[in-house]
């Protein structure tokens, strides 16, 4: 578990992360270099998910030996449906950038939007807590809580 206590917030008490897969920690279908290594890291304190509509259908080949659970989308609500995943989960702080990724942002304890290099669709942008402008900064605000704490006290 990961512990936040964010002056002017409150205590946050995260089980989970719930990672977006193409456009947030994959582009074009291919992990982005230096994410495997902080999944890595991650684990040791959360469950790590990632959940994705496997647009390029590479999400199990990419993810292989890494410490997560893949769910991939099945319904025709994508976003109703990772909105729905995170309502069962305990304690998650979610990171995405797609339309798809607003309902599971309402839900998250802690939602990141990612800008990158696929962009940030607005009503992500709106629901999420930070924004930042690649996966591995993201990654890094939870390896360095400090660094939350910073941008998110009141």
């Amino acid at each position: 578990m990961l512990a936040l206590n964010i002056p002017g917030r409150g205590q946050f008490n995260i089980n989970h992360l719930v990672l977006d897969f193409n456009g947030t920690i994959a582009f074009n279908g291919e992990l982005i270099t230096g994410v495997a290594e902080r999944i890595m890291l991650l684990s040791k304190d959360m469950e790590i998910h990632v959940i994705t509509a496997d647009t390029n259908g590479t999400v199990a080949r990419q993810c292989s030996g890494l410490p997560v659970s893949v769910q991939i989308l099945r319904s025709d609500d994508h976003t109703g449906e990772k909105g729905e995943f995170i309502r069962g989960l305990d304690g998650a702080i979610c990171i995405g950038n797609g339309a798809n990724d607003a309902s599971m942002f309402e839900e998250a304890v802690l939602a990141i939007a990612v800008a990158g290099r696929e962009g940030c669709a607005t009503a992500t942008l709106l629901k999420s807590d930070v924004l930042i402008d690649n996966i591995l900064d993201a990654m890094d605000l939870l390896l360095n809580p400090n660094r939350m704490i910073a941008t998110l006290r009141k």
